[in-house]
């Protein structure tokens, strides 16, 4: 939809679009000016702290423009998706190469090269550092906010939408069809509920879902009923992975769909329909038919699919998208659906920035009367979805009869971990009782290495178990050991050991959440982050038969400086007590 002058922007919407613009200069000029601090500090100073690797050497420079490179040691912060700069001794300076981690083997790290002069590395094959850098997408950002003021989509529908000035209408004939189909398919009635709103409105539905509550497989039947009808379906999220999960879905439902992802092929590890660089280079571009499309919004943005319209645009995990990102994505459709669940993470913001900064395009939709709750879990069990029902979903979310009497089948226990292992416990606290801990504790590191040994002993499959820490040095202590301990990298590999941000949207059977922190100040300085409810709800809703925290209580003496803070302590206070409690601060004796 072109430029025009039909409808003029109200005064609200000025506002808005206003206090977006401004979020954005606030939100990069804030990350642009704690990297340049960051970067200002000592060497060594940065290196104790993980902002930095030294010492590494260049081993291969593939063609792809992977790089690999290997170091003595490595104590980073760093993972999977960071955005890095290698230099040798200036981050600004003409050697400096910007590169994406690709994978982190602690001594071994492979990156994408996104921007250097890769000569530097080849000239000098020693004595590189590797920061932490910044991808500037702030001018894509504010392209977007002018596009939507100065277009009639984002006048006529963008725009009156998010300021409550326009709302769907639903087609009941379309809403009835929908509703059969699915419910021929064996979809639950929230499910059905969920598919046949979303397919019958004319403007916008929102999908709530729950953990384990089949949100992606409702995404699934929704694309499939909407390209049969000929739409063309733009699938859009925060992540690739996201956006991967749910075209995979997709082509297991019906692998005949025309289907496929719009993305650099290094972004595209375990699709399963194909992937093109660019839209002119699919099967789309001459076609009259329907299609659905996975691609990030800045794709709509880039030679990849700008000027492509499409009938339907849908969010997955939009309750991480922030407005200017939804925004993005919108303006390339005039139909939206936004599945999530603002109970579960909210955007990655930087601190200090407005409440409209923080808000998700989901949280900010939400509760206008045009969305659906998924209410059946196919995978928490009757233990373990009471408390997060209870404290996040009214008590309307429930197992499905399969999952609520499920529990752990081991194959043999360790003696010295039965107790805690025992099936019959599904919600277990591990009370270590250390004070005084940050962001590291080494005993408790210690303890879920033997848990997870005692689990693979018993005949656990190490793709069954996760590992959830709220900071990247827990995380990479355990990773340490466990490279000691376990006699692959492949199972190490398959071992999933994060933090809460990176387990959002995945399950195992058994999930080991090290609380990590002990000294109360610290935690209370960082009460907002450690304590929060939507962190704490996604950690314990992750696993689908046993859940074990390990832990000391001494972390709840926190004393926060807001009574919001001090509620979530007692709320995290709350679950320990639904947890089968063992003390051994003095030791394992039971």
């Amino acid at each position: 939809m072109g430029n025009g002058s039909k409808q003029k922007m109200t005064s609200n919407q000025k506002i808005l679009l206003q206090r977006l613009r401004t979020f954005i200069h606030q939100e990069f000029d804030y990350q642009r000016q704690r990297l340049l601090q960051q970067w200002s500090l000592p060497l060594a100073q940065r290196v104790q702290k993980g902002y930095a690797i030294e010492g590494l050497e260049i081993k291969q420079l593939k063609p792809n423009g992977i790089l690999i490179l290997t170091c003595q040691t490595n104590d980073s912060r760093f993972r999977e998706g960071d955005f890095l700069v290698l230099h040798r001794g200036n981050q600004q300076g003409l050697e400096a190469i910007q590169c994406v981690m690709e994978y982190d083997g602690i001594t071994t790290l492979e990156v994408t090269i996104t921007d250097g002069n890769p000569y530097f590395l080849k000239e000098f094959p020693n004595g590189w550092i590797a920061d932490e850098s910044l991808l500037d997408l702030s001018g894509m950002f504010l392209e977007a906010l002018d596009r939507v003021g100065d277009t009639l989509r984002g006048r006529e529908f963008i725009l009156p939408l998010l300021n409550g000035e326009l709302s769907p209408s639903i087609d009941y004939a379309k809403y009835e069809r929908a509703w059969e189909a699915t419910n021929a398919a064996d979809l639950n009635e929230s499910q059905c509920e969920a598919v046949a709103q979303s397919y019958a409105t004319d403007l916008v539905h929102l999908i709530q879902g729950p953990p384990g509550t089949g949100k992606t497989f409702v995404l699934a039947h929704l694309v499939r009923m909407l390209v049969e009808d000929g739409h063309r379906v733009l699938i859009t999220g925060l992540t690739h992975r996201a956006i991967n999960n749910a075209l995979n879905k997709i082509y297991r439902l019906d692998s005949e769909l025309p289907v496929c992802k719009i993305g650099q092929d290094n972004a595209a590890k375990d699709l399963l329909p194909p992937n093109h660089e660019n839209f002119a280079s699919t099967d789309f571009a001459e076609s009259s038919s329907g299609y659905a499309i996975g691609a990030t919004p800045f794709a709509t943005q880039t030679q990849r699919l700008a000027n492509i319209e499409f009938d339907v645009v849908i969010f997955d995990e939009a309750s991480q998208i922030t407005l200017p990102l939804a925004i993005m994505g919108m303006l390339a459709g005039n139909r939206y659906i936004f599945i999530g669940d603002d109970r579960q993470l909210p955007p990655v913001i930087s601190a200090g920035t407005s409440q409209l900064g923080r808000a998700s395009i989901f949280a900010y939709l939400n509760e206008r009367g045009y969305e659906t709750m998924l209410d059946l879990t196919y995978r928490l069990n009757d233990v373990l979805v009471q408390w997060p029902s209870k404290n996040f979903y009214d008590g309307k979310l429930q197992p499905t009869p399969d999952a609520g009497p499920r529990r752990l089948q081991l194959d043999g226990t360790d003696p010295k971990w039965a107790f805690a292992l025992d099936p019959r416990h599904s919600m277990v606290f591990l009370d270590v009782g250390h004070r005084n801990n940050t962001i590291r504790s080494q005993k408790e590191a210690d303890i879920i290495v033997e848990l997870v040994q005692s689990l693979l002993r018993a005949n656990v499959s190490p793709t069954e178990i996760g590992v959830i820490v709220p900071y990247r040095a827990q995380g990479r202590a355990i990773r340490k050991l466990l490279s000691q301990v376990l006699p692959s990298r492949e199972m190490l590999s398959e071992l999933v050991v994060d933090t809460v941000e990176r387990m959002q949207g995945q399950e195992r059977e058994v999930v080991l959440l090290s609380m990590t922190t002990s000294n109360p100040a610290f935690a209370g300085r960082l009460a907002e982050f450690y304590f929060q409810p939507e962190r704490l709800n996604v950690s314990i809703t992750r696993p689908r038969t046993k859940l074990i925290v390990v832990g000391s209580s001494h972390v709840l003496n926190a004393q926060p400086d807001s009574l919001e803070s001090e509620a979530w302590i007692e709320m995290y206070g709350d679950l320990l007590a639904h947890c089968t409690t063992f003390d051994i601060s003095e030791g394992v004796d039971y």
